[in-house]
């Protein structure tokens, strides 16, 4: 699959993508949104036919065919805003560019957008939960995936959009992408979406919801889109495409916490948008931007909309009261969805994971770093029920078995309340729940 990158952590790329999920860490300070390829559930399973604003797949890259292709591209605007209802203010740039380049821009825009002690962090607390191998490299994974994977971009920090070309005119791929990220710079232009949320590092379950958001609009918007213009060969062409097997290889040997969080958005956040627009037109998906989800909980259960994740904070002190040599150099909110791909994946059964992780009322994480290499990682989780509470002890107590070091699942006040501690050895493990008042 391949995707656009417009990412709730860093780089921030909008597109197909991826993050992430992820693509990656966290955000940036700049917005992007990548696009991935298409699968056989997001392209029209009856091939329509071909449209009169239906455009047939350039060939050569000559100077005439390339204004051909600028005319092209201006016809699929056009189709765009007519489809989605939304007005541009502005003109967008468009680039487009090859594998190459696809992986020199991604490299320079992680690296610009992902703190090096915030990375460092969020890999401790992978490698903690036993979701990415010890001696991988989170950057490494990130990048591999995002440059395997990312057919176009769009910039909010440029008001650019980017789209790999693979045929050096304006084929069906390169149309069908293009449409997905010219609705990320529509969506720019007429909300905030992507300004409220530059800099923000701590808040990856709210920001997957988001993305959910505008990526499921975005890849509605592209599967209306080839349905209208696009003729069968033409859509032939992209199912063609979406098997291509470099990309099934990256996204087969990427661990999930990374491949499902960058895909969730187009695939969830797909099937949470078309039922929104099915039933209120674009207008319904339009008020959304106003009034965003708040959490992954919201997107896999659409009847919680109107229930709001509990408020869970660790203590602000937390390094200071460990004492001296102790940092906190990440805090962040989990969310049903890693919540549930952490216990899927550390050997509790897919099934009991979904249920396990469905109770989820809210949490709050940290990695902790100490003195002489020690380190811990912490978490505050809160459920709807004490039942709930419980199923998630029995799943948790499970799923630490694959993570390393001293992991422990603690009580806390009042019988909806579990916390996770996973330190590096036993003096940590009890210092810090000793800290934080828990027993054990």
């Amino acid at each position: 699959m391949s995707r656009s990158l417009h990412d709730r952590r860093p780089p921030r790329f909008v597109a197909l993508l991826l993050a992430a999920g992820l693509l990656l860490s966290a955000c940036g300070s700049t917005a992007t949104s990548p696009s991935p390829a298409p699968t056989t559930a997001q392209l029209p399973t009856t091939a329509p036919a071909a449209s009169p604003s239906a455009t047939p797949a350039a060939s050569a890259p000559t100077p005439a065919a390339s204004v051909d292709a600028n005319a092209v591209y201006d016809q699929v605007e056009q189709q765009v805003i007519a489809i989605r209802g939304l007005k541009p203010t502005r003109p967008v740039a468009r680039q487009f560019i090859d594998e190459t380049e696809l992986r020199t821009l991604i490299t320079q825009q992680f690296d610009h957008d992902t703190p090096p002690a915030y990375l460092a962090a969020q890999e401790r607390l992978y490698k903690a939960l036993g979701l990415i191998p010890a001696d991988a490299s989170l950057r490494t994974l990130s990048l591999d995936l995002l440059s395997g994977g990312v057919a176009g971009f769009y910039r909010d920090d440029e008001g650019k959009l980017y789209v790999v070309s693979k045929s050096g005119g304006p084929g069906a791929n390169e149309r069908f992408y293009f449409a997905h990220e010219y609705d990320h710079a529509l969506q720019d232009q007429n909300s905030t979406i992507f300004k409220d949320q530059h800099g923000i590092l701590d808040q990856s379950d709210r920001l997957l919801a988001r993305q959910a958001v505008y990526e499921g609009d975005a890849t509605l918007l592209m599967t209306q889109w080839a349905a209208a213009n696009l003729t069968p060969a033409e859509l032939l062409e992209l199912l063609s495409a979406s098997n291509d097997p470099a990309a099934q290889a990256v996204m087969a040997k990427t661990p999930a916490i990374l491949r499902d969080t960058l895909t969730f958005p187009y695939t969830t956040g797909l099937t949470y948008i078309s039922n929104i627009q099915s039933t209120g037109g674009w207008d319904a998906v339009n008020a959304l931007f106003k009034k965003m989800p708040a959490s992954t909980e919201q997107i896999l259960h659409p009847d919680k909309a109107t229930e709001p994740p509990i408020a869970v904070t660790l203590p602000a002190d937390l390094g200071t009261s460990l004492g001296t040599g102790w940092t906190v150099p990440m805090q962040d909110t989990f969310g049903e969805l890693q919540m549930g791909i952490w216990l899927r994946e550390s050997g509790v059964k897919a099934a009991d994971a979904t249920a396990a992780a469905a109770g989820w009322g809210g949490d709050r994480l940290a990695v902790i770093d100490g003195p002489n290499g020690s380190s811990a990682v912490v978490m505050h989780t809160v459920w709807d029920t004490a039942a709930e509470a419980a199923a998630f002890e029995t799943a948790a107590t499970t799923a630490l078995k694959k993570s390393p070091g001293v992991a422990r699942v603690l009580p806390g006040v009042g019988g909806t309340t579990r916390w996770i501690l996973i330190a590096s050895d036993a003096a940590t493990a009890s210092k810090v729940a000793g800290t934080l008042g828990l027993a054990g």
